[in-house]
């Protein structure tokens, strides 16, 4: 038997794993062989002939959904992702306040998935528009199951947080970098409000929501999945866009015309209301946000990378934002 616990650094987490370790014995059928934490209440959990992933939800209703999502995925054609199994225990897992789901296992590759590749940023925008294809043939079997996209509302309560943050941001960054970041959602904010109807008008996919690096794993046969759909909801293709076009300017040193190489963004820049919003700067706010919520500012690696984030490409970052608004002023008025 072969019981690790890696990310564990404090007593009380240790015996949380230890009292869970002993739940999922008492549960399987199976010997289980190895117990290893990937992140909060997800485990790669093997058995004497089964591997898995083991994902706790917080109520039965979110598991549920999950598993039906991902099994009418499959059944619709999307096959670049995993189901969720019935392995052979006792009864439903349920430990501590959470359900617990067993999630196929695919083998990664020895090469885990990033945005530094034009390939690999090329390939995570396909594997999304092939994702949006799928799901706009049913996303109407789910809009009672879930929320719409409100991407508006979302930052606008995201630059609420940082601003209230203010005081304490300013103990890391000088004030000429706050105000300029926090001028940049005002004015992105502004200009999606006026184009308001850009974010409402079909036609409408279900959205994936999150789609950073960590959810996209490439199989050790080199194919590419996409995974985790905890925030899926309604809403049109551009929201994906924006996050993926968030998430990989900073891997193209926040070049315009290398993001307008990709064909499935290239015609969103002919729209003013997408113009606005590729200035909002979410993922500083984001950051930002989380380290001061989690209080893990306390932590050098962690400082360092949103720091890098905010200051370390904050010129590249500037220059990109002078063209968007440049464009839009000379280009759309």
């Amino acid at each position: 038997m072969k019981v690790i616990n890696r990310s564990v650094n404090q007593k009380g987490d240790d015996d949380y794993f230890n009292r869970l370790f002993s739940y999922f014995q008492s549960q399987f059928f199976e010997e289980i062989v190895e117990l290893v934490p990937i992140r909060k209440s997800v485990f790669l959990l093997k058995t004497e002939k089964h591997t898995y992933i083991i994902k706790g939800y917080q109520t039965n209703s979110r598991l549920k959904l999950q598993e039906a999502f991902t099994a009418t995925l499959k059944k619709e054609g999307f096959l670049k992702t995993y189901l969720f199994l019935a392995p052979l225990v006792k009864e439903q897992l349920f430990f501590e306040g959470n359900y617990f789901g067993c999630i196929e296992y695919i083998p990664p590759n020895k090469t885990a998935f990033s945005f530094h590749s034009q390939k690999n940023r090329r390939e995570g925008i396909e594997l999304i528009e092939q994702f949006h294809k799928t799901t706009a043939a049913f996303e109407t079997r789910y809009r009672t199951l879930l929320p719409k996209g409100h991407l508006m509302e979302k930052w606008t309560e995201r630059l609420h947080i940082f601003s209230n943050n203010l005081p304490f941001l300013k103990y890391f960054m000088n004030e000429p970098f706050i105000s300029e970041m926090t001028s940049w959602a005002e004015w992105s904010l502004i200009g999606m409000e006026k184009h308001r109807d850009f974010f409402r008008k079909g036609p409408f996919v279900i959205l994936h929501g999150d789609v950073a690096h960590h959810n996209f794993l490439r199989d050790r046969n080199g194919s590419l999945h996409l995974i985790d759909f905890d925030l899926i909801s309604i809403g049109p293709p551009s929201f994906d866009y924006l996050q993926y076009a968030n998430r990989i300017l900073p891997y193209i040193d926040w070049s315009f015309e290398k993001l307008a190489g990709l064909k499935q963004i290239q015609k969103y820049l002919r729209e003013e209301a997408f113009l606005y919003a590729l200035a909002f700067p979410a993922d500083i706010f984001r950051e930002w946000n989380r380290l001061i919520r989690e209080k893990s500012y306390t932590d050098p690696v962690k400082l360092r990378q949103v720091m890098d984030l905010s200051i370390s490409q904050f010129y590249t970052r500037k220059k990109f934002i002078d063209h968007l608004q440049e464009l839009l002023k000379n280009d759309f008025d």
